[in-house]
């Protein structure tokens, strides 16, 4: 399955059927009257959260959603079906834009979550709504209320505990699968990922979800790469993990590229807790990585750890610092498996 995080969506909420101007005609019954009934409300569009999706695909193969028309009102006092309702089903995390791009409607975070995005048309009045003492035969009807059209954003982010950054080559793909099933795609060349990835990971009994995004390089925040699409995907976490390639041979100039990156995309995403890792300290000496580790500090300003994701050297130490900054509610306790005892 594709992913797909933004989608643009046409809606139209059906009109309301129109009143029916009709008089009561039977045998043998003098003066009848107005009978004519109302029309039916059109259907509404909703927008409802469900279990089960992490893409947008399904949007990318239907993008017009017309919800039903309401039907006329009749006579013999018979009022008109309402029209259908139309829902879209997203997954967790979705935002809900205008057309700009930029006004957020609404923000979906939980299953079950339902908004209403454009109101059914109401049902014109038939003529024997308007009956009175001194108007016995009317003989008008309204008629029924337009549907709403418009054109909305869909942009999902993904509900994720720890948000990895780096630049790419930085091992992050290589860190997910080493703590994870997930299986994302791991070569020697730059920009593997194209899009983010999921895995779950466990350390002491607890479980939390990271998130793995493309590599992001000087100017991302102007467009270059791809890697700042995918921003929005970690703006959710507790805990950034930003992971520095201690082969390179400029530490400290990458560690600051992602920061001023981080800064440029604006928001709260540059003020999140974050852990410092120098990775791939199995391919330095002693020297080299003392070296690396203490440029990386005072680019950094604080301690920094270390990690080769690839001979699972410090992967443990670097999961229970990240497990120390997420809130309690966000972890999950970890599936106990049962022993099969022997039986005969």
């Amino acid at each position: 399955m594709k992913f797909l995080d933004l989608a643009k969506v046409y809606i139209r909420s059906g009109a309301g059927g129109g009143g029916c101007v009709s008089f009561r005609r039977e045998k043998y019954i003098e003066y009848g009257g107005p009978d004519g009934g109302d029309g039916g409300k059109g259907g509404s569009v909703w927008a409802e959260v469900v279990d089960g999706l992490n893409t947008l695909i399904d949007f990318r193969y239907q993008q017009h959603f017309f919800a039903k028309n309401g039907q006329p009102g009749r006579g013999q006092q018979r009022t008109g079906k309402d029209g259908d309702e139309i829902v879209l089903r997203v997954p967790v995390g979705t935002e809900i834009l205008d057309e700009d791009e930029e006004t957020v409607i609404c923000d979906l975070t939980e299953v079950g979550q339902r908004v209403l995005l454009a109101k059914g048309g109401n049902g014109g009045f038939g003529n024997l709504h308007f009956k009175s003492a001194t108007n016995q035969a009317p003989r008008r009807a309204n008629p029924g209320q337009a549907g709403i059209d418009r054109t909305i954003w869909l942009r999902l982010k993904l509900i994720a505990d720890v948000g990895l950054l780096g630049m790419p080559n930085a091992g992050k793909s290589t860190f997910l699968a080493a703590t994870s099933n997930a299986r994302p795609k791991i070569a020697d060349y730059p920009f593997t990922t194209l899009h983010p990835n999921l895995g779950v990971v466990g350390v002491d009994n607890v479980e939390f979800v990271v998130a793995d995004i493309p590599g992001l390089i000087e100017g991302a925040h102007e467009g270059r790469g791809i890697g700042d699409r995918f921003l929005g995907h970690v703006e959710r976490c507790a805990v950034l993990l930003h992971l520095v390639d201690g082969t390179s041979e400029t530490v400290a100039d990458d560690y600051r590229t992602i920061i001023h990156e981080l800064e440029a995309y604006g928001g709260e995403l540059a003020e999140k807790p974050r852990i410092t890792v120098l990775n791939k300290v199995d391919a330095l000496d002693d020297e080299e990585r003392e070296l690396a580790k203490s440029e990386l500090e005072e680019a950094v300003g604080g301690p920094v750890m270390t990690m080769s994701g690839v001979a699972h050297l410090g992967v443990t130490e670097v999961l229970r610092a990240l497990r120390a900054q997420i809130d309690e509610n966000r972890l999950r306790q970890k599936p106990v498996e049962e022993s099969k005892s022997w039986q005969p």
